[in-house]
């Protein structure tokens, strides 16, 4: 919840602004300025001051306790010009705040200080993972160019690390430096010849590496539950950080003492059909789950099925101690889970860089490697993180560059696939998804973007108002005949039609055939949209009608709309209507 106190009129102003653009996510605190700051202060995770830095200083100080807990501060000058990130930078999302607060008040600018922002480097608290240790030293070791040991027991989908975070060789004699480590275990391997005397900063991130199986007699208290998993951590040395998920049989789903000690760690309770149990190989079956469940195993079947093909299991059944005048009630097995690679397939819209959508530029950013067609990674080459990986060629190399991309995350890497407009559309979805297959070892994401029929039909006015169809009449991955097919029934059907990469140096006839194929169900009059570069440098477009059209005056970089049997052209633009009558 996002706390908004005002001192002025104008501040309220803006704070009320503020409100009906985040519904359900703020709350005003009215009366006095100080009071309504501690209440804030106390029951928010983020708070809006509309006043000055220094009073809010002056008001906060006494309430702050550690960076870890307390809640972000936003501060908002009186004529809202600059949203302050004052407290909470990262841990308590301030700097996201003070951007999105930025983006609804008109004019006003966020102001970020945290040292990785301002140079544009990931700080090690924003990659997506728990991080502890000496996290402010190596942070400011990565900052200053230092370099930064990485050792990792797998490769996880992380954000882009800077080149000065290089992979440790582990070999004798290797330099001492700052270390950071991704790995669920709580004791990391030594390093090599390192003096004792001469410690260096280290910091761990930990990874979701780690599915609890939990079996549980009916009734098991909480505190059981949990004074188990603890146990069996710290004899697995392996961190509580790690924990993705505790698992169990379905019929344990409403166990009320599962549920609470899932609640209290912070991660989900999953659940598997008993049958689906039984048929996990595991190395502590028994009978008593059997006759209970149907299943002969629970924790540790559970804790396989859940961290999925390719787990381990890295400690076997452990039972709870029993308590005085009854038996143990819980029992708990631990799975390690295979690292899963990112793919998402990002959509880079028709060119314009406000017509990248916000996810979209968030995936690029989360990404630490970039698969693309050269001109279309220069689009948003300045977006990435420093230290991203770009892997770029040419066109006609669509089919390696969604190999590449795929065998990219398959390596655990976090990759973005770029293509322009959207990724489904003519575009690098298609060719990843094939060559992802099952895909049961990595997680695909897609990211919309703003197709270029779109974009052609915002600058033509409405021709996309009913039915329509977009076709594309390059011949170089499907048939003429195949096309011509499509054509044909679009114009049966009476579809506006949008023609994709409509003609090219080598490819001159296929327009002319279809807008002639076209001709045979539309009149001469019917009004056709040619746009060039839509939304890009050089944009042109112009509406003219199926008889005048000259095939010639059309390239590769064009967009071709014909419209149907009931487009018109209103001052100039093409309207298609929608063809409902509206009842008052």
């Amino acid at each position: 919840m996002i706390g908004l106190i005002s001192a002025t009129r104008a501040g309220a102003t803006a704070r009320d602004r503020l409100a009906a653009a985040l519904p359900g996510r703020c709350r005003v605190y009215d009366g006095p300025v100080r009071e309504a700051m501690r209440r804030a202060f106390a029951e928010c995770d983020q708070l809006v001051c509309f006043l000055a830095t220094g009073a809010t200083v002056r008001i906060l100080a006494p309430l702050l306790e550690d960076k870890a807990s307390d809640p972000g501060v936003i501060c908002v000058d009186e004529a809202g010009r600059h949203a302050v990130a004052l407290l909470g930078g990262h841990g308590g999302g301030a700097n996201t705040l003070a951007r999105e607060v930025a983006e609804l008040l008109p004019g006003c600018t966020p102001v970020v200080t945290t040292a990785s922002d301002a140079r544009d480097v990931s700080g090690l608290d924003q990659l997506g993972l728990p991080v502890e240790g000496d996290v402010a030293a190596v942070g400011r070791a990565i900052l200053d160019g230092e370099r930064v040991a990485l050792r990792a027991d797998a490769v996880w989908p992380l954000p882009a690390l800077p080149e000065n975070v290089v992979p440790a060789a582990g070999a004798e004699g290797e330099r001492p430096s700052p270390t950071l480590y991704v790995t669920d275990r709580t004791e990391p391997p030594e390093i090599p010849d390192r003096p004792a005397a001469h410690p260096t900063p280290q910091a761990t991130l930990r990874p979701p590496s780690l599915i609890l199986g939990i079996g549980a007699s009916r009734g098991a208290p909480a505190d059981e539950i949990l004074t188990l998993i603890s146990a069996a951590l710290l004899e697995a040395r392996l961190s509580p950080l790690s924990i993705a998920a505790l698992a169990t049989v379905d019929a344990k789903a409403d166990e009320p003492g599962l549920l609470a000690a899932a609640r209290q760690l912070g991660v989900p309770l999953r659940t598997h059909p008993a049958d689906e149990l039984a048929a996990v190989a595991v190395p502590n079956p028994s009978a008593a789950p059997l006759a209970a469940v149907g299943t002969p195993s629970v924790a540790e079947a559970a804790a396989l099925a859940a961290a999925g093909p390719g787990a381990e299991l890295v400690l076997p059944k452990r039972k709870s101690a029993p308590a005085e005048g009854r038996p143990a009630m819980a029992t708990c097995a631990i799975a390690r889970r295979r690292p899963r690679g990112r793919l998402t397939l990002v959509g880079l819209g028709p060119g314009a860089r406000d017509l990248l959508t916000p996810r979209a530029r968030d995936e690029l950013r989360r990404a630490s490697v970039v698969v693309g067609l050269d001109q279309y990674v220069n689009q948003i080459r300045d977006l990435l993180r420093p230290g991203t990986r770009i892997l770029e060629s040419g066109l006609g190399a669509e089919e390696e560059r969604a190999r590449t991309a795929v065998a990219e995350a398959r390596a655990g890497h976090a990759v973005a696939l770029i293509g322009s407009g959207d990724a489904g559309v003519y575009a690098m979805a298609s060719p990843a998804l094939v060559a992802a297959g099952s895909a049961d070892d990595l997680d695909i994401v897609g990211v919309p973007g703003v197709t270029a029929a779109l974009a052609a039909g915002a600058l033509l006015g409405a021709p996309l108002g009913h039915d329509h169809a977009s076709i594309s009449l390059s011949d170089l991955h499907t048939p003429w005949e195949v096309i011509e097919q499509r054509v044909r029934a679009a114009a049966d059907g009476d579809f506006v039609v949008t023609f994709y990469n409509p003609r090219s140096r080598g490819r001159d006839w296929q327009l002319p055939k279809a807008l002639g194929i076209l001709a045979e169900r539309r009149g001469p009059a019917t009004p056709v949209g040619v746009v060039r570069n839509a939304s890009r440098p050089g944009e042109s477009y112009r509406v003219t009608t199926l008889g005048e059209l000259d095939p010639d005056t059309v390239d590769m970089m064009s967009v071709v709309v014909v419209g149907n049997s009931a487009t018109r052209i209103a001052g100039g633009r093409m309207v298609t209507p929608r063809g409902y009558r509206w009842q008052v």
